[in-house]
């Protein structure tokens, strides 16, 4: 098992989780949402790579849209809801559904879902590579929740905006 390489994967199935949660965080979360977000997310990033190597050629057959679609979907509507949120005259901290805290650990997920179809050709470790790539994941969105939430401490609203419009632009990345 080559484990510098899976330290790198792991850092590359971060990344986005890293940059959507700092253009989430800048809705002022609180700590408690901040922590409980990032569990969901290092969970996904354990439980994916799984099910990804077990069932990916099953569930590829089934569905008729791709990944890509699916990311392009759910960054797509959660930015909406961030530029709605930024025009909203309520000046109350809103709070993170919890729905909402589970779709974005799953779209900031697919990609470790992907990994796992050839996880096998790296490491004959899964539960090994998954407990890397929960933690690196974990770890990273909650730095990239705290640093949204300075952000909007120091800019307010305009970040939201830019994290808003920062969303759709990565769900149409995703999606070509």
């Amino acid at each position: 098992m080559n484990i510098i390489l899976l330290f790198f994967i792991a850092i590359s199935l971060s990344m986005d989780a890293f940059s959507l949660a700092l253009a989430y965080g800048t809705i002022s979360m609180s700590k408690k949402e901040i922590k409980i977000l990032s569990v969901i997310v290092g969970l996904y990033h354990f439980f994916m790579p799984i099910l990804g190597m077990i069932i990916f050629k099953f569930i590829i057959n089934l569905l008729t849209i791709g990944e890509n679609l699916i990311t392009f979907i759910i960054f797509s509507f959660i930015g909406i809801n961030m530029i709605i949120e930024t025009f909203k005259k309520e000046e109350k901290i809103k709070r993170m559904k919890f729905g909402e805290m589970i779709l974005f650990g799953f779209a900031v997920s697919i990609d470790s879902f992907s990994v796992g179809i050839g996880i096998n050709n790296i490491s004959d470790n899964i539960l090994i590579c998954s407990i890397i790539f929960s933690l690196t994941s974990l770890i990273f969105t909650y730095i990239g929740l705290l640093l949204g939430n300075k952000l909007n401490d120091l800019i307010g609203k305009v970040a939201t905006l830019i994290g808003g419009i920062a969303l759709i632009l990565l769900g149409i990345i995703y999606f070509l």
